[in-house]
């Protein structure tokens, strides 16, 4: 499976959104400052995942998230309740 996965930053609130083939792994790298693109926000909650059976296909979710607004800001409305946990 491949995951795209937002993640909340404790530091900051501060949304990240990634993929992953393995998504605990990626978690605790994250939270561990091992990612170069997080290591000053850690820690962080994981509030939202999608799992998809093709990389492409997390890949291109992923793209989508980042690049078009549109697609973050549905998604941030699917999902407003869990935005507000802290």
């Amino acid at each position: 499976m491949y995951y795209v996965y937002i993640l909340k930053s404790k530091k900051d609130d501060e949304l990240y959104t990634g993929s992953t083939n393995n998504l605990v792994k990626r978690f605790n790298e994250h939270n561990s400052g091992k990612v170069f693109s997080t290591k000053s926000r850690h820690p962080f909650m994981l509030i939202y995942y999608e799992a998809y059976a093709d990389e492409s296909d997390a890949r291109h979710r992923e793209h989508n998230l980042k690049l078009r607004a549109n697609a973050l800001s549905q998604l941030k409305q699917r999902i407003s309740q869990s935005l507000k946990v802290h």
